[in-house]
């Protein structure tokens, strides 16, 4: 199961530009679905409205995010701002399981911080009113995406829901999967930040079990996609953090990192990426 990159409502209102870029992050191939197409926004109606004709692109479920902390989203009401009204969201996901013909999810997050921990409300009025499944990242707002995560909060959850939960945060590595989903009982693991540059942990496999040469391949394959997708130059762009993280954990390469995220064009990057196989190649000698 995947999830587009979340979408503010607002941009889909404005500009031709701007909504040449939102369906650019709402483009999806058929083999990843079943898809989701996560919306955030501060106005339930414009929520509503946006799901609404969102659906009519084919997505298989469309996902409110309760869950974003990036202060210019949360401090505004929108992702985990709104988790301090469970009542609201109820009466907002009843709208929206109304007004739509496929399933309505939500993501969220403990609570706005340690004194506001209110999941189980939050999960409890999202339940009741039509949400068919709940993402649970178990940090609050205010940790943001540091400190430890909660896992025993996904159980709680878990333990009284009647429908599918998701556990999400603390998930590094594939020994992590198969821990969150023995402590907390949930129905699937969502992955995030673990998976840049290591498409294989859903396959199962380690990082450092994937061969360079491997990498490499993966990384060109996602180069041409972005390439594709954005065009050569944003494409070369935005693709630098992930390029890092294709050899991050190579002590080999550690010289051609800091050059990764200089680059700025196609072959810039398969010149370090040669460079890297032969320092690789070198190494073994």
């Amino acid at each position: 199961m995947s999830y587009t990159e979340f979408v503010n409502v607002d941009e889909i209102s404005h500009s031709r530009h701007a909504q040449d870029a939102v369906k650019l992050k709402l483009k999806f191939s058929e083999m990843e679905r079943p898809v989701a197409f996560q919306i955030y926004g501060h106005v339930d109606e414009r929520l509503v409205e946006t799901a609404r004709a969102l659906q009519d692109l084919g997505p298989d479920i469309i996902d409110i995010n309760l869950g974003c902390a990036i202060r210019k989203i949360a401090e505004r009401g929108a992702g985990a701002g709104m988790l301090k009204d469970p009542a609201r969201l109820g009466r907002l996901f009843a709208a929206l399981s109304a007004a739509l013909r496929i399933p309505v999810t939500a993501k969220i997050r403990l609570g706005w911080d340690d004194r506001t921990r209110n999941y189980l409300a939050v999960a409890g009025a999202l339940e009741d009113n039509g949400c068919a499944l709940i993402a649970v990242h178990a940090r609050t707002k205010e940790q943001g995406l540091s400190g430890p995560a909660d896992w025993s909060a996904i159980a709680e959850i878990k333990s009284r829901a009647r429908i599918p939960i998701l556990g999400n945060g603390g998930v590094h590595a594939v020994a992590d999967i198969d821990a969150m989903k023995r402590e907390t009982q949930c129905d699937g693991v969502m992955i995030g930040r673990a998976a840049i540059g290591h498409p294989w942990i859903f396959s199962r496999r380690e990082k450092e079990s994937v061969p360079l040469s491997e990498s490499i391949a993966m990384a060109r394959r996602h180069l041409g996609m972005m390439v594709e997708l954005y065009g050569p130059r944003f494409g070369c762009l935005i693709f630098r953090k992930h390029a890092v993280r294709y050899v991050h954990h190579l002590t080999s390469v550690g010289k051609l990192r800091t050059r990764l995220v200089l680059c700025s064009n196609v072959e810039e990057y398969e010149s370090l990426f040669l460079e890297a196989m032969e320092v690789e190649k070198s190494m073994h000698l």
